[in-house]
């Protein structure tokens, strides 16, 4: 019997939902929607790595938030592996937040 197969797009999204319990300790909104992160991939081996940046490269969360991730994404059943890269190129900026994060913090 043949293990059952998971959408890998099916699990990119419960990857995004593992993503939206994540916040910022310094801004009320959580990591996806403040555009912290860049990219999610997501492999036939259910390895996942994701791209992400910080809202500065001396910020005080930089050695903890993609431990946080890593472990949180790692949680999910379905994920064999999880990478975190930090990169700060392009440097993150507020027009990367969602609308809902720009309402949440009154910049709208």
């Amino acid at each position: 019997m043949s293990e059952p197969t998971i959408n890998t797009t099916e699990l990119g999204e419960k990857i995004v939902g593992v993503l939206k319990t994540i916040y910022d300790p310094e801004i009320p909104v959580d990591i996806y929607e403040l555009g912290l992160i860049y990219d999610v991939f997501v492999n036939e081996d259910y390895d996942v790595k994701i791209l992400m940046t910080l809202t500065t490269p001396n910020c005080p969360v930089a050695e903890t938030l993609p431990l946080e991730v890593e472990e949180k994404i790692k949680s999910l059943d379905a994920v064999k592996s999880a990478e975190v890269e930090i990169t700060f190129d392009p440097p993150w900026t507020h027009e990367l937040m969602s609308e809902e994060a720009k309402l949440e913090l009154g910049m709208l």
